[in-house]
C-alpha cells in the first residue's frame, strides 16, 4: 500500500498562539526597520557630504574677494601703464624739443664761429691794409729818387746802392706781405683800379687806354690798396678851316671870280 506524500501542513492564525504570532510580527517588522535603517544611514551619510554641483558659500566669498582683488590689481596696474604713458610721451616731447634746441643751438654757434672767423680776418686784412698804406709814401720817396738822382762820384754812388738797397728790401717785405705793384699802361681805363689826373689828345692809343702812371697804384690780393693815377688817351680834336681860308680857297678854285 502506498503511502501518500507528506503534505504540508498548512497552519491558520487561529492555530497559533496570540503571543507567537505577536512575535512573529516583531520579527518581520525589525528585518523592515533594519531595513529602511540602512537606507536611512545612507541617505544621511550622503546628505552630509556637499553634492558636486553646489557650491560652498565660503569658498564662493573667497573667490569673489579673490577675483574683486584681482579685478583691482588689472585695473590699478592699467592705471599706472596709462600714467607711464603719458610720462613717456612728455619725456619723448621733451627730448624733440631738447634736440630741437640743441639743433639750434649748435647752428647758432657755428654761424657765430664763422662770422667770428670771417671779422677776425677782415679786422687783420684791415690793419694790414692801414699799415701799408702808411708805407707806400716811402716807398714813392725811393722810387723818386731813384729817378731823379744821378750819382756823379764814387761816394755817391755808394750812398745811392745804400739807399737803393734799404728800398729793395722794403718792396720785398711787402712782397712776402701780398703787395704787388700795379702795370695799367697800354690797359683799358678801369675805374676800380685807376684813378684819372689827365686826359690827353692822341691818335697813338685808342680812346680810355691809359697812356702813363703817374702814381703807382697797388694790390693787396686781390684787392685795391692804392688806386693808380694814370694819364688817359682822348681823341684829337678835329682841325677846322677859319673863314678867310674857306674863301681864299673858293675864290682861287673859282674862274669867273678872278676875272672879275
Amino acid at each position: 500500500m502506498s503511502e501518500d506524500p507528506k503534505q504540508p501542513e498548512t497552519v491558520s492564525a487561529a492555530d497559533i498562539p496570540a503571543g507567537e504570532t505577536d512575535l512573529s510580527m516583531s520579527v518581520g517588522q525589525e528585518g523592515e526597520l533594519e531595513s529602511l535603517e540602512s537606507i536611512d544611514d545612507g541617505i544621511g551619510v550622503s546628505a552630509s557630504e556637499p553634492l558636486p554641483n553646489e557650491a560652498d558659500p565660503e569658498q564662493q566669498a573667497a573667490e569673489q574677494h579673490a577675483l574683486s582683488q584681482q579685478a583691482q590689481v588689472i585695473e590699478a596696474l592699467q592705471t599706472e601703464l596709462e600714467t607711464l604713458r603719458q610720462k613717456l610721451n612728455g619725456v619723448s616731447q621733451n627730448a624733440d624739443s631738447y634736440k630741437a634746441q640743441y639743433v639750434r643751438i649748435a647752428a647758432d654757434f657755428d654761424n657765430f664761429r664763422k662770422r667770428t672767423q670771417k671779422e677776425r680776418e677782415e679786422n687783420e686784412r684791415q690793419a694790414k691794409r692801414t699799415t701799408i698804406a702808411e708805407l707806400l709814401p716811402v716807398v714813392d720817396n725811393f722810387e723818386r729818387a731813384r729817378a731823379q738822382i744821378k750819382p756823379a762820384t764814387d761816394g755817391e754812388m755808394a750812398i745811392h746802392k745804400s739807399y737803393q738797397g734799404v728800398y729793395k728790401n722794403l718792396v720785398d717785405s711787402l712782397k712776402r706781405l701780398g703787395v704787388s705793384a700795379m702795370r695799367p699802361e697800354g690797359q683799358e681805363f678801369d675805374p676800380n683800379y685807376h684813378e684819372a689826373m689827365l686826359r690827353q689828345p692822341t691818335d697813338e692809343y685808342p680812346e680810355g687806354t691809359v697812356m702813363e702812371q703817374l702814381v703807382r697804384g697797388y694790390l693787396i690780393g686781390d684787392q685795391v690798396l692804392r688806386h693808380a693815377m694814370v694819364k688817359v688817351a682822348a681823341p684829337k680834336e678835329p682841325v677846322v678851316a677859319s673863314e678867310d681860308d674857306g674863301e681864299s680857297v673858293g675864290n682861287a678854285a673859282d674862274p669867273a671870280a678872278t676875272e672879275d
